[in-house]
């Protein structure tokens, strides 16, 4: 990492500090209002100090933790919660509807705090339509943390030590082709909140992908989360943080036809596809008419094998650039050229 880009991620400098006013000699002394001025003097220090920093040989830069107000709504998810609808009268469609699963001031505070702290890629592949190689670049942003069920991380943060999750050894150096990365605490504890709020086992969601569409422009095409290294009926949680968009489904070709449905996501709204949806059902994100904002989308599913772990670093991270918002731009600027210029500068 470049010195410049090093020194983007330096501590903010810290405020000086102001003691607690000296007490009216004429007034009688109140141990109740010193300690409350103790107190907050505290809180005030806290609030002062940047969230930590979590660094790993694997991410391109540091990825802070959620500031404690966020980290402390989020785990507040749980005694709020609303209920969330079912959807399960059309043919091999499973659905629970969160309506919302965050509410939408926490839901506006953890867009932009994953949009300015995660490192994120504009993947480029080639498909072969016969002969024809045709060159794809993915019509959003896109990142991925996690490591399929066959490896698990060691607890230190500061190496990327794989280790085999039925012997609990070092993984050969041969086993990926990619290079898998531990999920960050911010979207660790996430990921704790979708898993209490959806009844899903501790740990059963082992990748987090991550979709950022910059505009109404930015979409992605039918398609159906089916692959081998997912399992039979695998149940996949969809968070939607930002700009409204539609969420449509429509049956596959050759499938017992069912009504196309649309869900208009709002922000902090989430879809859980369980059974057999992904084996009978198509979704996507459409383009859309004129301006909107930005919209995240935080997906958790788990893959079980060596081959999910390739796929998904292959086509979510890739070997393009990184890259990362920009808020002085309003926009998503590349780390390598920034980097060379000085990063945020106007």
């Amino acid at each position: 990492m470049s010195k410049r880009i090093q020194s983007f991620f330096q501590p903010i400098p810290k405020k000086p500090k102001v003691g607690p006013t000296s007490p009216d000699p004429s007034q009688p002394s109140n141990p109740l209002n010193i300690q409350h001025q103790h107190q907050q003097q505290e809180l005030e220090e806290q609030e002062e100090q940047p969230p930590p920093l979590t660094h790993h040989s694997s991410y391109p830069f540091p990825i802070p933790s959620l500031s404690p107000h966020l980290s402390k709504a989020l785990t507040n998810i749980s005694t709020t919660l609303n209920p969330p609808k079912p959807i399960t009268n059309h043919p091999h469609l499973d659905l629970l509807y969160f309506q919302p699963l965050l509410p939408p001031q926490t839901a506006k505070t953890l867009f932009y705090f994953l949009r300015n702290s995660l490192p994120f890629y504009k993947v480029q592949y080639t498909i072969h339509r016969g002969k024809t190689p045709t060159k794809i670049t993915t019509p959003r942003f896109t990142t991925v943390f996690g490591v399929d069920a066959t490896s698990t991380f060691t607890a230190d943060q500061e190496k990327t030590t794989l280790l085999d999750t039925k012997i609990n050894l070092p993984i050969p150096k041969t086993k990926y082709k990619c290079n898998p990365r531990p999920i960050p605490p911010c979207l660790d504890h996430l990921r704790q909140v979708v898993q209490t709020a959806t009844q899903t086992p501790k740990d059963y969601y082992n990748f987090i992908l991550i979709n950022y569409y910059a505009s109404n422009t930015d979409s992605i095409s039918y398609h159906s989360d089916d692959e081998r290294f997912l399992g039979p009926n695998p149940s996949i949680a969809s968070l939607s943080l930002g700009a409204k968009r539609d969420f449509l489904l429509k049956h596959k070709p050759g499938v017992e036809a069912g009504s196309p449905l649309k869900f208009p996501l709002a922000s902090g709204d989430m879809v859980v596809m369980r059974g057999e949806t992904q084996a009978n059902w198509l979704h996507s994100i459409p383009k859309r008419a004129g301006e909107g904002g930005g919209r995240i989308n935080v997906t958790f599913r788990r893959a079980l094998v060596v081959g999910g772990t390739e796929n998904y670093y292959r086509y979510n991270v890739g070997d393009g650039g990184v890259w990362r918002w920009d808020d002085k731009k309003g926009r998503m600027v590349s780390v390598d050229e920034e980097g060379e210029k000085g990063i945020g500068s106007g």
